[in-house]
């Protein structure tokens, strides 16, 4: 339990140390942002402080540190070094990057930031990757909910009822995602993700004082790998534990309220300080998982025997009656409806901002004018539509692939961070360093998972290691070489 206060408190501190020394490496100034110079009412909006925070939360934060902090508790208690340290030195560096570089290049998008810094080869293949990612991302955040909503409904909905047709659920999301995707920003996003926001920290808020209330026991640190299965923790666990220590869609993300900070000086608070909370929010739910369900041999098999038969879905319904409880008041329970909030709403929220991106990637790409209505039509009408037709696929194939698609994206951009601090002759080391371990994830899980290479451990980690020293001395040179 001690384990789990002190990465809380390393977290919390982190925002007003760490934080601090990063804004200053990367050198805020008075020019007038993007959404000062450029406002059209549609995307380029500006936005209260307070309320750019809790929009940032919703639109990083998702299934990703519930399902992700969750699924990464099987490995034990170790990710909670993931979590905290991810998020200080690489998740917190990588989000305050990406919003910092997008607001000095007029709001642009993250394929047109690594273009800049890294050139047109990979600009050209970010613009289709980043395109691919946000649709897999916004179909996951559709699909998770739908789920959810289905396992919810059916022990309280009559049997064959509309509300346990999980298309039924599909269909409304995506009815939801098809306005907020071209709608003025501060029409829907601006004014309702605030109050889910909320919800969501008031929700890991009451999950911790339950855990406290009931009784159950954070166990310490280990660094023993506790996976029923014997799964490895390199890198396996680092890719899972995506959102809440860095998660590659964040950068896909930030640019949205790039186009809305009136000050530079506001990218702390913004990027790097929804990280933190994020980072927060993963850590407490990393903890219910590894507190909430029995240990077997030391192993987390209660937590894999939960995960087996009620799915994602259901650990989370299950943590919150265990810890929440169902808070009823007469026939309305409010324990259902922070559920409902905190893990339905809230992947919502992320989902229709990914296809938002993609909106903008493409607009970036094709330089098509955003505020004319049907020219926004022509744009979301396609993404929707191919987000409908990959919401088809299992759910665990489309989260596979997210999964290292988004950290792969995670290392490009702090790749490009890096190139921007070198060439401004600054402390490219912030960057540098988190952008080679990602680089190590990201190759040696493609060698290792079963869903690419599938190679085995012994000959996955050495390969890992080598084509990590080459990729990075080549990126190196070529950054020392001005190019």
């Amino acid at each position: 339990m001690i384990s789990f206060f002190v990465c809380l408190g390393l977290l919390i501190l982190s925002y007003f140390t760490y934080a601090r020394y990063v804004e200053r490496v990367f050198g805020p100034t008075a020019a007038p942002t993007p959404a000062l110079r450029f406002a059209n009412g549609v995307d380029y909006v500006p936005m209260p402080l307070w309320r750019m925070v809790l929009v940032q939360l919703l639109n990083i934060a998702g299934l990703g540190p519930v399902f992700g902090a969750i699924a990464g508790a099987l490995w034990g208690p170790c990710v909670f070094l993931w979590i905290t340290l991810g998020t200080i030195f690489a998740g917190g560096v990588h989000d305050f990057a990406c919003g910092f570089l997008s607001v000095r290049n007029d709001g642009k998008s993250v394929p047109e930031i690594t273009g800049i810094y890294l050139g047109p080869y990979l600009y050209m293949f970010m613009r289709i990757f980043s395109v691919i990612l946000l649709v897999m991302v916004g179909t996951v955040f559709a699909v998770g909910p739908a789920n959810l909503l289905v396992f919810l409904f059916k022990g309280h909905a009559v049997p064959g009822s509309v509300l346990t047709n999980m298309y039924f659920w599909l269909a409304l999301i995506f009815l939801y995602y098809f306005l907020a995707t071209f709608l003025p920003i501060d029409k829907i996003i601006g004014r309702i993700y605030p109050l889910f926001g909320i919800c969501l920290l008031l929700m890991a808020l009451g999950v911790t004082g339950g855990m406290f209330a009931e009784g159950y026991q954070i166990p310490e640190i280990t660094l023993h790998n506790l996976h029923p299965a014997h799964l490895p923790i390199w890198p396996l666990m680092f890719v899972t534990v995506a959102c809440g220590a860095i998660s590659g869609f964040h950068a896909t993300q930030s640019p949205l309220m790039a186009r809305c900070v009136t000050s530079e000086y506001q990218a702390r608070h913004v990027f790097y300080g929804a990280m933190v909370l994020e980072g927060v929010i993963a850590l407490i739910w990393a903890a219910a998982g590894c507190a909430v369900n029995a240990r077997t041999g030391g192993l987390m098999t209660g937590l894999q025997e939960m995960l087996n038969n009620m799915g994602q879905a259901g650990v989370v319904y299950d943590i919150c009656l265990k810890t929440i409880g169902p808070l009823t008041w007469g026939s309305v329970s409010f324990g259902l409806l922070f559920v409902m909030v905190g893990v339905i709403a809230c992947p919502i929220t992320s989902g229709d901002t990914a296809f938002r991106a993609s909106r903008l990637v493409l607009a970036d790409w094709f330089k098509i004018d955003q505020k004319p209505f049907l020219k926004r039509l022509y744009l979301s009408a396609p993404l929707l539509l191919a987000g409908v037709i990959v919401s088809q696929l299992r759910y665990e194939i489309i989260w596979r692939y997210f999964s290292w698609s988004n950290q792969t994206l995670a290392m490009i951009v702090l790749w490009a961070a890096t190139f921007y601090l070198y060439g401004k002759k600054r402390n490219y080391l912030i960057a540098l360093l988190p952008a080679m371990f990602m680089t190590a994830v990201s190759i040696t899980y493609f060698l290792i998972a079963p869903e690419c290479l599938h190679w085995p451990a012994a000959a996955a980690w050495p390969a890992g290691f080598v084509l990590t020293a080459v990729m990075s001395s080549y990126m190196i040179v070529k950054m020392k070489k001005g190019k």
